[in-house]
C-alpha cells in the first residue's frame, strides 16, 4: 500500500503493473484476507502493528472493491483501468501535438510490436497502451514462473518498456502540472 502510493507518484508504469500483480495476488489467495494476512502481510517482519494493520485494511478495501466490480477470476479494477484511460488520453495529446516528436518517433518504433501483439490477441483487441501493459505483464508471469522468454520477445519487451517509460515520465510531469500540452 505505501509501496503503491510511492510507484504512483514516481512511475505510473510501475505502479499499474504492481496494481495488476496485487489483483493476482488476491486472487491467489481466493480473496481470503487471513490467507493474505499469513502469505503477505505477515511477511514483513519489518512493518509495526499499525502499519500492519493499514496494509490489512488496503487489502480488505481492494477484495471488496473486486467483489463488487465482478473481477475476482478475471480483470482489473476501476482504478486500474482509469489509469490506463488517462495514460491512453495522454497518448494521444502527446501524439497529436509538434513539440513531442521524440515521444512520437519512439511510439512509431514501437507501433509495429503492438499492431503484432493486437494481431495475436484475437477478440481481446486491447488499445494501444493497454496492449503494451499486457505484453510487459504477461512476460513477468513467464519470468515469475521460470520459462524461457525468446530473444525477440525480449527485444519486443525491452522496446515497450522504453516507451512506456517516455509516457511514465510525461504522465508524471502532468500530474505535477509541469507538461506544457499547448
Amino acid at each position: 500500500m505505501i509501496t503503491a502510493s510511492v510507484k504512483k507518484k514516481e512511475n505510473i508504469a510501475e505502479y499499474l503493473l504492481y496494481m495488476w500483480q496485487i489483483e493476482d495476488l488476491i486472487r491467489a489467495n481466493r480473496l481470503d484476507i487471513d490467507k493474505i494476512q499469513t502469505t503477505i502481510i505477515d511477511q514483513y517482519r519489518d512493518l509495526s502493528d499499525t502499519q500492519r494493520k493499514e496494509m490489512r485494511d488496503w487489502y480488505e478495501s481492494l477484495i471488496d472493491m473486486m467483489r463488487r466490480e465482478g473481477v475476482t477470476d478475471k480483470g482489473h479494477l476501476q482504478i486500474n483501468k482509469n489509469v490506463i484511460i488517462q495514460l491512453e488520453d495522454l497518448h494521444r495529446q502527446l501524439l497529436g501535438n509538434d513539440k513531442f516528436a521524440s515521444y512520437s518517433a519512439q511510439f512509431y518504433h514501437t507501433l509495429p510490436i503492438i499492431v503484432e501483439l493486437r494481431a495475436k490477441a484475437g477478440e481481446n483487441k486491447a488499445g494501444e497502451i493497454e496492449t503494451c501493459f499486457n505484453a510487459l505483464y504477461g512476460i513477468l508471469l513467464l519470468r515469475l514462473q521460470g520459462k524461457e522468454i525468446s530473444e525477440e520477445t525480449k527485444q519486443a519487451a525491452a522496446q515497450i518498456s522504453k516507451f512506456l517509460a517516455v509516457l511514465a515520465m510525461y504522465y508524471k510531469q502532468d500530474y505535477n502540472n509541469e507538461l506544457n500540452l499547448n
